[in-house]
């Protein structure tokens, strides 16, 4: 039991650490505004944009499974969005689009994988493409931008105040609030619904959830309409945050959702992961950035150490597994 809540506090025990250090080198080499009030909003809003998609990332990988084409439906839902309202549609159709635009992603993705039993990784990475192409049809190849007064003001989802601005209470931006709402209400699915069992069962052993009668290809296909969904309100935060509609904004999105579970525990083998972790790797993802920023390290040294740290997660999630053999062979013999 012991053992078991250290896993599972081993991505918080990360974020600390990341955070302490990045603080110590702030003020030693940077300006010191790693730890400022704004900067943090902005580390958690930015975290919210990863960590919303991330939760449908989740639940694809506890089932065992994979969604390269997330990074591609996120922006072409966005500008879907974007199309939506430069025609001067509601806001309520613009959105009803957006949301059936991310789960027929989903859903194709799903039912694609179930009908075929190619692997997801195979069946994503077509979708990837073809996600990519259909925005940049719909778009014209061009950047969507809907007229400011087609733009409703609550839609300054992610706005994280100003250097100047005070507050008597902490400000949270909206995006943290929608994360936060919306991690809750899938991680209670996950852990209190049958669903969420017959999801951790599949991931675990998909035979035998067959043998224990999980409507298996059904799951499947649900998992990766739910996905998409997530997928969608990532769509919007990305319009919220841009203000337009871009296609091929989406191409390497796809990579920091899967690391924002990678890192939070999520094992890519399936049948174990959780929402928590995965919004504290999102953290993780952001605080790195973000500290690099403030330490003005390039960008290319910044991807270069997300991506070490990625293979550092996956390592150990194999050797929880006990792998590889020749690694545990040595220290037997």
């Amino acid at each position: 039991m012991v053992k078991k809540l250290l896993w599972q506090l081993g991505p918080l025990v990360a974020l600390f650490v990341i955070m302490l250090f990045f603080t110590i080198a702030d003020s030693i080499w940077g300006e010191g505004y790693f730890m400022s009030a704004r900067n943090l909003r902005v580390i958690s809003s930015s975290a919210a944009l990863i960590a919303v998609p991330a939760f449908g990332m989740t639940l694809i990988i506890i089932s065992g499974g994979i969604d390269l084409s997330a990074g591609t439906a996120l922006t072409l839902s966005g500008t879907a969005l974007a199309l939506s309202l430069k025609a001067g549609d509601p806001i309520q159709n613009a959105l009803l689009l957006m949301v059936i635009t991310g789960c027929l992603c989903g859903f194709a993705n799903g039912v694609m994988i179930s009908a075929t039993k190619v692997v997801p990784f195979i069946v994503t990475l077509g979708t990837m493409t073809i996600f990519l192409g259909i925005g940049q049809i719909i778009s014209g190849e061009s950047t969507v931008y809907a007229p400011k007064e087609n733009i409703p003001d609550w839609l300054s989802l992610c706005y994280t105040g100003s250097n100047n601005e005070q507050y008597l209470i902490p400000k949270i931006p909206t995006s943290v609030l929608i994360a936060t709402i919306m991690g809750m209400g899938v991680a209670t699915m996950m852990r209190y619904t049958v669903f969420g069992r017959n999801v951790f069962a599949i991931g675990s052993s998909e035979s035998t959830a067959r043998l224990c009668g999980i409507n298996v290809s059904g799951t499947v296909i649900a998992v990766y309409t739910i996905a998409g969904f997530f997928v969608a309100i990532g769509g919007l935060l990305y319009f919220a945050d841009v203000k337009n509609g871009n296609p091929s904004d989406g191409t390497g999105k796809e990579l920091e959702i899967i690391a924002a579970v990678v890192l939070g525990g999520g094992s890519l083998s399936g049948g174990r992961g959780s929402i928590f972790g995965t919004m504290v790797g999102a953290l993780i993802i952001t605080a790195i950035r973000s500290g690099c920023s403030q330490l003005s390290i390039p960008n290319t040294y910044t991807h270069i150490i997300i991506g070490c740290i990625i293979i550092i997660a996956v390592i150990v999630d194999q050797l929880r597994h006990g792998s590889p053999e020749w690694f545990f062979r040595m220290f037997r013999s």
